[in-house]
């Protein structure tokens, strides 16, 4: 009964969400587009921002061309860099303080999904002032304008420039949730590969994992409309394409471009299919244990991927003729399987372990209650686990 509930839930919000003001950042794309910026927030008459980065992308100078190019055209800013990984409550109430106390008009997110997690809660804070985060947990709760933001991604994975999630974490009960809304999709996004040039080689590959299991997950839910499949397809084609050659050739500013628009459009995937049962466990390891989110989601993926087992095999079957992985003789399930085998061959290449170490199983109970929290009734996901099914899979990926 709880399954068909699930179903039913689920069916009800893809014909409610049809009738959503979908919208998608203005977008300043290719190298060098970072330096548009300044005048395009100069002709909207963004005359003071706030800044939210991290000390270590402050720390190597990556934003001094923007600030001097700010500072050329009149706009001031100040700078909040002490964002951390799995950005937290009070990450977001120190910015949201300086926003106020500067009198600034607008928001850039500087970095990774972190910066862009912590502006986005910043965001939702000033549109609902009588609401604290996670009173703003879950579906469609801020509902009113948030001050203009641009997000600036420095590697390419989260997809958070173009989608409607912040995900927010409360070291104090190792919980980790997102707040959604259409308001916080940014106003505007620059994707430009040269800020993804210098990447290490881990971030490189685990950033880009991150995107392909958004692009997999939204691609294989249930329901998912047509832009989603197509933006999808264009995800997992681009990452086949471009994913190694970017982590072993960093220099290569093809595959960086092409790597930062496989992460954004698989955001547009994701923020209207939704993700699923990897993001749901992924979320919790983070949580307990500060894994890095794109880590936890190439480890999970492909393991969750294969318990789904036939529920997956249409869609992953189409997506291994898109990749041209397998024979054309081959029916849909032995396509979609060398299609996971693929994503284990993408990771074992790119020295990405095929276990998550230091899971405690004291904290199984927890953990396992907050994933089925998160993915149900609102992910539309092949196969609806249930508490069993979740604790087969934590001890799968355990080491």
């Amino acid at each position: 009964m709880y399954k068909m509930f699930c179903r039913i839930y689920q069916a009800a919000s893809r014909i409610f969400t049809r009738f959503l003001p979908w919208r998608e950042p203005v977008l300043l794309e290719g190298e060098n587009s970072l330096g548009k910026l300044p005048p395009l927030l100069k002709r909207k008459h963004l005359t003071k921002v706030l800044i939210v980065t991290d000390e270590g992308i402050r720390s190597i100078g990556l934003m001094d061309n923007m600030l001097k190019e700010l500072r050329e055209e009149g706009i001031k800013y100040v700078i909040y860099d002490k964002v951390v990984p799995n950005p937290t409550i009070e990450n977001i109430e120190t910015a949201l303080k300086i926003f106020k106390e500067s009198n600034c008009k607008g928001i850039i997110s500087f970095g990774g999904g972190s910066p862009m997690d912590c502006a986005k809660g910043v965001g939702a804070r000033i549109a609902r002032p009588g609401k604290t985060l996670p009173q703003l947990k879950g579906l469609l709760r801020v509902r009113k304008e948030t001050p203009p933001l641009v997000a600036v991604p420095t590697t390419a994975g989260t997809g958070s420039e173009a989608t409607v999630a912040t995900v927010i974490s409360n070291p104090d009960t190792h919980e980790k949730y997102a707040i959604m809304d259409l308001s916080l999709i940014p106003d505007f996004a620059v994707l430009d590969p040269l800020l993804t040039k210098n990447l290490p080689p881990h971030i490189t590959s685990t950033t880009g994992m991150d995107a392909l299991t958004h692009a997999v997950e939204a691609y294989t839910n249930h329901g998912a409309s047509e832009k989603a499949k197509r933006c999808s397809r264009e995800a997992v084609k681009l990452i086949f394409e471009n994913l190694y050659e970017a982590y072993s050739n960093g220099k290569n500013m093809e595959a960086r471009t092409n790597m930062q628009r496989a992460a954004y459009v698989a955001g547009v995937a994701f923020t209207r299919a939704y993700v699923g049962n990897v993001h749901a466990i992924a979320h919790t390891l983070g949580g307990f244990y500060a894994v890095p989110h794109g880590l936890a989601n190439a480890v999970i993926l492909p393991h969750v991927l294969e318990y789904y087992g036939r529920s997956v095999y249409p869609p992953l079957a189409d997506l291994a003729d898109l990749v041209n992985i397998g024979d054309p003789s081959d029916d849909k399930e032995q396509k979609a399987k060398k299609f996971i085998e693929e994503i284990k061959n993408f990771n074992k290449k790119m020295n990405i372990p095929d276990k998550i170490s230091g899971i405690k199983e004291k904290d199984l109970s927890i953990m396992i209650k907050r994933a089925l929290s998160e993915a149900n009734p609102i992910y539309p996901v092949p196969k609806i686990f249930s508490e069993k099914d979740m604790e087969y899979l934590y001890h799968v990926i355990q080491e």
